[in-house]
């Protein structure tokens, strides 16, 4: 059986890649290995498992490999919503290769990645235009998108509640130069939501992140066409909501796109495998590169562009101490992670047997 055979015509609308997909090569050793398994998708990850499906509407409660569910297992490699997964009766066998993904550093002290979601084409980055709005988060967001795969786009929902959209969008203006489309929108109403159109078409899968109120569930329902997510109303007080996606989940819309409603993210650190010059900083990259020297903090130093283009008010300088402070959170998630690396490659190292201890359990050959 080959990736282009018309049995996987089923797939197609929730999101299978057509032939000749980058991914093919890879996707191909995997179903050798396991020539009795079929495709599924992952559209739910909970605690205790996983719904797939291999067709749409045909949701399918499967039980994961038992060294995924080790408690040092790590979570990046274990199956998300969005992944593709091969499949023999209810088990999961194998995982597919991804061709995109958008993850983030995990809470605690502890460094470990989380997937937020798999085999995506695009990201809305959904923000409220009430308290809700922060272009600083708005940023974090882009850079954690930003090297994943995806494109982005910035949704600001609730237009139809305050007359300061244009403005908004201003505000976000050294955005858009690096065309980021962003989009002010009612997320109650078809007609206002019917912008988003071009990045949902058949095949297509987006995936939705903001904050909790920031109305990704409201816009899922007018896309559905009807209220299958449950959602609440914000706190007057500073426009913030209870968490009413309580997990991620995969949903095929009638335009033959699939969706990915994800719940309220409060913590989005950094994994240490981001761009900045990719996640929405590559204008203030730039001109760091015209700096008159090579290590320039932009502080004080002469010749510095970065500090010119601040005072010409060409650039923002709270985007500026932005961009120092992802900067800074960056390198730090990197050195965690290449500490970890070297961490496990030590760890084979020492559990790997030495020629000699080998040659003393069973003799020179």
């Amino acid at each position: 059986m080959t990736l282009e055979s018309p049995d996987f015509s089923p797939l197609r609308p929730i999101g299978w890649p057509y032939a000749g997909a980058p991914e093919d090569a890879a996707w191909q050793k995997a179903f050798a290995a396991h020539p009795r398994a079929v495709p599924a998708r992952v559209v739910e990850q909970h605690r205790s498992g996983y719904v797939v499906a291999n067709a749409p509407g045909a949701a399918i409660k499967a039980e994961s490999l038992p060294e995924w569910q080790r408690p040092r297992f790590p979570s990046h490699e274990r199956p998300a919503v969005g992944d593709w997964v091969l499949l023999e009766g209810k088990r999961i066998v194998a995982l597919l290769p991804r061709h995109t993904a958008i993850k983030r550093g995990a809470a605690g002290e502890h460094y470990h990645q989380q997937v937020i979601a798999a085999n995506i084409d695009t990201v809305f980055i959904v923000c409220g235009l009430d308290a809700d709005f922060n272009p600083r988060r708005i940023e974090r967001y882009l850079l954690l998108v930003g090297g994943g795969g995806a494109q982005p786009v910035v949704v600001l929902t609730k237009a139809d509640k305050t007359e300061y959209g244009p403005d908004a969008i201003a505000t976000l203006e050294e955005l858009a130069i690096q065309d980021i489309p962003m989009h002010a929108v009612n997320a109650k109403d078809p007609a206002s939501a019917a912008v988003l159109e071009p990045w949902l078409g058949p095949g297509r899968t987006v995936v939705l992140v903001g904050s909790s109120g920031a109305g990704k569930s409201t816009l899922t329902n007018t896309l559905l066409g009807n209220e299958k997510m449950k959602t609440s109303e914000v706190r007057e007080s500073d426009s913030r909501g209870r968490h009413t996606t309580t997990y991620r989940a995969l949903i095929p819309l009638p335009s033959g796109a699939c969706l990915i409603d994800t719940p309220g993210m409060r913590e989005l650190k950094p994994t240490g495998e981001e761009d900045l010059g990719e996640g929405g900083f590559a204008d203030i990259e730039a001109l760091a590169e015209q700096c008159k020297f090579r290590d320039c903090s932009h502080q004080r130093e002469p010749g510095c562009a970065v500090r010119a283009a601040i005072e010409r008010g060409e650039l923002d300088e709270e985007r500026f101490h932005n961009y120092l402070k992802l900067r800074d959170e960056v390198a730090a998630a990197a050195d965690k992670l290449a500490a970890r690396l070297a961490q496990k490659s030590d760890a084979r190292v020492q559990n790997k047997p030495s020629n000699k201890r080998l040659d003393d359990k069973y003799g020179k050959r």
